[in-house]
């Protein structure tokens, strides 16, 4: 295993150090103590070619903007909390409302924008970029003082990123975390992902109003084909289909699906013309689906033009806005009790 450093820049009166790590089989991932954030991934298609699998910047002072949240870490709670306002016991919370009134992604000083402590581990089986974070109680709001251990876990012998989270609280609190990574498995972004086939162990998802929040209503699969992936299908359909719940989320995919429990891979990601294939196994009861339906801009990716439909998001998580629905998994962390979740993203060709 080959594990590089390198400092990019100051933040915080500190330094950002980009991680590097390189396994036998030429599989590559980058990431950085800034959010935690995931820069690159370079990924074999079917006759060996390497190409990057997740879209991001160049340089550390364009990931200072990243509204998108491009490869970042997010929490303390990922998604959405109607209006920031949550209860635990008696006491109500309010926390930032940094999305049209709502709260998302922990906040404008979420996890996604704070420098972390940060360390390898490496061994002749694999390598570890291991991140670890102290936030303060009241941290944008949030009740606690809270420790976050984050560990990218890349193996020797496979094309395989495994990312594990721990987190303990002396107040009881929310937690609720992801990766935001966005993933084109065409290669250097050369086509979008519309026509990758996307296959998830989903027999329901969830309802979502306007202000793309859930209404608390579970969705069957069964009475809805454009959100049944369950044999596979591709994004495209989605853009262009007259459906109430694609057009609020902007001609596209923002929403969350309840994961069949036990049943592994829970997703399954293909791009037919590269031969890239993605599985994804989590300990996660649900994933939120983003297609990547606003990420186009005046601005590039790496190089390329940014638009719409570039990458798509699988945030394996728990589901948002869970303190409202008692019928939802729930995100509350008892004091001094220990958060654990973790996430496999296997890649291999087809």
């Amino acid at each position: 295993m080959e594990v590089r450093e390198q400092v990019v820049g100051r933040k915080d009166n500190e330094d950002i150090t980009l991680y590097t790590v390189k396994n036998d089989q030429g599989f590559q991932v980058s990431c950085m103590n800034y959010g935690c954030i995931i820069t690159e991934m370079l990924v074999p298609d079917r006759d060996g070619k390497l190409g990057n699998v997740v879209l991001g910047f160049d340089t550390f002072d364009e990931y200072e903007n990243n509204p998108h949240y491009f490869g970042a870490m997010v929490g303390r709670f990922a998604g959405r909390i109607k209006e920031g306002t949550f209860t635990i016991g008696e006491t109500v919370y309010q926390v930032a409302q940094n999305s049209n009134g709502q709260h998302l992604h922990g906040g404008p000083k979420g996890f996604h924008s704070v420098v972390w402590n940060s360390k390898v581990i490496k061994n002749e089986e694999e390598a570890i970029i291991e991140f670890t974070y102290f936030s303060p109680d009241s941290e944008e709001g949030f009740p606690g003082n809270l420790s976050m251990a984050v560990r990218y876990i890349l193996k020797n012998d496979s094309n395989q990123l495994t990312i594990s989270y721990s987190g303990k609280s002396d107040k009881t609190t929310l937690l609720n975390v992801t990766n935001h990574s966005y993933f084109n498995l065409s290669g250097n972004f050369k086509r979008t992902i519309l026509d990758h086939e996307l296959t998830m162990n989903s027999d329901q998802y969830l309802e979502l109003d306007k202000a793309l929040l859930p209404t608390g209503t579970l969705v069957s699969v069964d009475e809805d084909e454009l959100f049944d992936f369950r044999n596979g299908r591709s994004i495209r359909a989605a853009t262009t289909a007259e459906h109430p719940q694609t057009e609020l989320a902007g001609n596209g995919y923002d929403h969350p699906f309840l994961l069949n429990s036990g049943e592994q891979p829970a997703i399954e990601l293909a791009d037919r013309e590269s031969g890239r294939k993605l599985r994804v196994e989590t300990t996660e009861p649900a994933v939120v689906l983003y297609t990547g339906n606003g990420v186009g801009g005046p601005y590039s990716i790496k190089g390329t033009e940014a638009q719409d439909y570039l990458g798509l998001c699988l945030e394996t998580q728990g589901p948002p806005d869970s303190v409202r629905h008692p019928h939802f998994s729930s995100a509350v962390l008892n004091a001094d009790e220990e958060f654990k979740s973790e996430t496999t993203y296997s890649f291999s060709s087809m």
